[in-house]
């Protein structure tokens, strides 16, 4: 068992997407990741952190009076210590949600996180990483998103929203990529196709302008 993991930052906020939207959450956001997204906005966690061992983890977490923790990244399935860390997280009864790129095997994660899993769309650049073999081990607690940034991601998420019956096994969150997907058009084609999906903007961009919430 690995038990201890880089990490790059641990703060606390509202939960800005997903099906928690609003709740106050502990992020604890892991260093490191192999993708490279044209709008990622966490690039300051590609690299440095700070090495934590699982106990100085827990103690920091302690100092929050909230149950719910989001574990991101970077993509934090990179590090192997992850999924013994959400494990551990879990016995110490917190719910545990991991954010995770879908470019990494989700098969050993355990079975009560709450996976929110991006399936990459084409102006991520990242499009050929998806592993759509994870696909399996979602269920109806898990969340798979499209980030949209064009009209040929809008109609690529609807076909892959078919062609794997993506809203008949999870949750589905169509969310517009800030400065290139106007919000209002994304939500006007979605009530147009009657999509079976949630639309979602990022609650704490609107609120504080930040990837960090706050």
């Amino acid at each position: 068992m690995v038990d201890s993991l880089r990490i790059s930052e641990i703060f606390y906020s509202l939960q800005g997407e997903a099906d928690t939207v609003g709740i106050p959450t502990i992020f604890i956001r892991l260093t490191g990741c192999p993708l490279r997204c044209v709008y990622c906005d966490t690039v300051y966690a590609f690299t440095g952190g700070q090495k934590l061992g699982f106990a100085e983890i827990l103690a920091q977490i302690q100092n929050y009076q909230t149950r719910y923790i989001t574990v991101t990244g970077g993509e934090p399935l990179a590090q192997p210590g992850c999924v013994d860390l959400m494990s551990s997280l879990l016995e110490q009864g917190y719910r545990v949600s991991l954010e995770t790129s879908g470019a990494l095997d989700v098969a050993h994660v355990d079975a009560r996180v709450v996976k929110v899993m991006d399936l990459k769309t084409p102006s991520s650049g990242e499009m050929q990483r998806n592993l759509y073999q994870n696909i399996q081990y979602l269920n109806d607690r898990d969340q798979v998103k499209f980030v949209i940034g064009s009209d040929e991601d809008y109609q690529w998420s609807k076909q892959i929203l078919q062609q794997y019956a993506l809203a008949e096994r999870c949750g589905i969150l169509f969310s517009p990529v800030m400065g290139m997907m106007p919000a209002t058009e994304l939500a006007d084609k979605i009530l147009a196709d009657q999509l079976p999906v949630r639309f979602q903007i990022q609650l704490h961009k609107y609120l504080w302008n930040d990837v960090r919430g706050k």
